[in-house]
C-alpha cells in the first residue's frame, strides 16, 4: 500500500495516540542521578561549570538524598573527595573513607536506594590518573596490574560500608576480574559488577573533572582510554568484560556514542546496559539553554530518549533530578 491509501501522520493527530503506540518510554526508573561528596563540613558548593549542581559535604548529603527520594528517584552514583590526597589512592579504601561515609548515610536515610560506587583512582591520587603511575621508557604512566589491586581494595571497601553496585571505571585492562575475585573473596558474591566497559578518552568529562577534583595534572589518558574513532574496539572490550564476570556493562560517553550502545546491545541483549550521558554533554544543553536557543528540558527529554532508544536500560545522567518531576 502506497500513498495516498497509505498516511502515517493518521498516527500522529491525537496526543493520546501518539501516547498509544510509542515506541520508546522514559520513565524515572531508567536514570541514575551522579553525587559528589567533598570533606568539609556545611558545603554545598556550586559546580561552576555544571549549572544547577554542587558538591555536598557529609552533613548536607542527607537532606539531598532526602529531596530525591520525595521525587521518586532511586538509584545514585556516588564520587568522593577526600581532603588527602597520595600517589597510591589510600583514602579510596580506608573503612572512614569519603565514598564509605556517605553510603552508610544514604542507606540510613533512604534504606532502598540503589546506591552505585565508582571504582576508580582519579579522585584520589595527587597526580589526577586512574591508577599507579610509574615510569614505562621514559613516559609517565598508569601501571596496570599494580592498580588492579587497589580496585580490589576499593571494591571490597565500598562494598562493606553497603553499596549494592560496584563499577570499576578505571579503564585498567582486567579490572573486572580483579574485583570480581575480591568480592567473592571477602563473600560478597551477591554483590553486582557494573563495568565501564566501554569508556573513550572524551574531550567531554573536562566539567566532571572540575566537579570531581581529579583532572590529571600531566599528560593525558589515552593510554587506557579507548580512541573515539574506534567502534570494533569497543565491541572486544565488552567480550572480555563479559568473560570476567562483568553483570552489567556500560558504554560512556553517551550522545555521541549511540552506535556503539546498539551494537553492543544487539550482540548482548539480555545483559542490562548503562549508559552515562557525561558532564560536557550536560552543559552544552544547558549553556544553550540558558542564552534561550533551545528549550534546556525539552532537549534534555529527547537526548535522554534518543539514547534509551538506542539500546540501554538506564542512564546515568546530571538531568536526573531536574527532570523527575516530568517524569
Amino acid at each position: 500500500m502506497n500513498f495516498p491509501r497509505l498516511r502515517l501522520r493518521r498516527m500522529r493527530t491525537h496526543q493520546q495516540m501518539r501516547a498509544l503506540i510509542r515506541e520508546t518510554e522514559l520513565n524515572i526508573n531508567d536514570l541514575v542521578m551522579p553525587i559528589f561528596i567533598k570533606y568539609g563540613q556545611d558545603r554545598k558548593d556550586p559546580i561552576s561549570s555544571m549549572p544547577g549542581l554542587f558538591q555536598f559535604s557529609l552533613d548536607k548529603l542527607s537532606q539531598e538524598i532526602r529531596e530525591l527520594k520525595a521525587l521518586g528517584i532511586q538509584s545514585v552514583l556516588l564520587f568522593g573527595i577526600p581532603e588527602h590526597k597520595d600517589d597510591l589512592a589510600t583514602q579510596s579504601y580506608q573503612t572512614n573513607g569519603i565514598v564509605q561515609q556517605a553510603t552508610q548515610i544514604v542507606k540510613e536515610v533512604a534504606p532502598d536506594m540503589l546506591v552505585m560506587a565508582d571504582v576508580c583512582c582519579c579522585e584520589y591520587t595527587v597526580h589526577g590518573h586512574c591508577g599507579v603511575v610509574e615510569d614505562y621508557r621514559g613516559l609517565m604512566d598508569v601501571h596496570n596490574d599494580k592498580t588492579l589491586e587497589i580496585l580490589a581494595k576499593q571494591a571490597i571497601s565500598f562494598a562493606r560500608a553497603g553499596a549494592d553496585i560496584i563499577a570499576p571505571s578505571g579503564s585498567i585492562d582486567g579490572q573486572v576480574a580483579a574485583v570480581r575475585m575480591g568480592l567473592d573473596s571477602a563473600g560478597f558474591h551477591q554483590i553486582p559488577v557494573l563495568s565501564y566497559s566501554i569508556k573513550y578518552a572524551s574531550s567531554l568529562y573536562g566539567p566532571f573533572r572540575q566537579a570531581a577534583e581529579g583532572a590529571p595534572k600531566f599528560g593525558d589518558r589515552k593510554t587506557y582510554q579507548m580512541d573515539p574513532a574506534n567502534g570494533n574496539e569497543a565491541l572486544r572490550e565488552v567480550e572480555l568484560d563479559v568473560a570476567e564476570g562483568a553483570d552489567m556493562l556500560m558504554v560512556k560517553p553517551a550522545a555521541a556514542y549511540l552506535d556503539v550502545i546498539f551494537r553492543v546491545k544487539q550482540k548482548y541483549p539480555h545483559i542490562p546496559l548503562g549508559a552515562y550521558h557525561v558532564s560536557g554533554e550536560y552543559t552544552m544543553i544547558k549553556a544553550a539553554a540558558e542564552l534561550g536557543w533551545i528549550d534546556g528540558k525539552k532537549v534534555a527529554l529527547e537526548v535522554l530518549t534518543g539514547i534509551k532508544r538506542a539500546g540501554a536500560d538506564f542512564i546515568i545522567n546530571y538531568f536526573t533530578k531536574e527532570l523527575a518531576k516530568d517524569l
